[in-house]
């Protein structure tokens, strides 16, 4: 049997100041330091499109946060998009934790597993409340919801239409748009 050690957020940031992660693409998922997955052109289109798409319609409203790392107990994920708290100067000094998230987006193609499964309880662990995963391969939103006992206590599929995020009633948001 194999022992890994579990890494703090504190042991990854002392790993980042010290450049042992330099020009590495890593994330600190469960206190483990992964390797985070290839972007193909489509991914990286479709982040940056979906990205613009909801900084129009949260302007003013939210920060929408385009790869850049969130901090949680165990984990620094580096979601493809996060919705976050104003005023983005909050983040100067530390990135949006828990309870400035208003709900984070995974673009996946070849992080698919990743997404839904690893990625989806870290998040439920850490109570963000919602969680949406655009599955590339199937044209799919996933929208995860309700984060209890580590996991999320809704998960709906949508193909077509649009979504009223938990945070903001009053904003709906086109699957399609999303999708470019």
């Amino acid at each position: 049997m194999k022992t890994l050690a579990k890494w703090s957020v504190g042991d990854y940031h002392r790993m980042i100041e010290a450049g042992i992660l330099r020009d590495r693409r890593v994330e600190l998922l469960a206190g483990e330091v992964c390797q985070m997955s290839p972007e193909t052109p489509i991914h990286y289109n479709t982040t940056k499109r979906g990205t613009k798409y909801l900084e129009e319609l949260l302007a003013g409203k939210a920060d929408v946060r385009f790869n850049g790392p969130i901090t949680l107990s165990d984990s620094e994920p580096e979601p493809d998009i996060a919705i976050v708290r104003l005023p983005e100067s909050a983040y100067n000094d530390r990135h949006p934790e828990p309870q400035d998230i208003f709900w984070i987006v995974e673009v996946a193609q070849t992080s698919l597993k990743k997404d839904l499964e690893l990625k989806a309880a870290i998040y439920a662990e850490a109570e963000i409340q919602e969680y949406w995963v655009l599955n590339l391969s199937a044209k799919q939103m996933i929208v995860f919801r309700y984060p209890e006992n580590g996991e999320y206590a809704t998960e709906q599929k949508i193909e077509a239409g649009t979504v009223i995020p938990l945070a903001f009633p009053d904003i709906r948001v086109s699957v399609e748009r999303l999708f470019g």
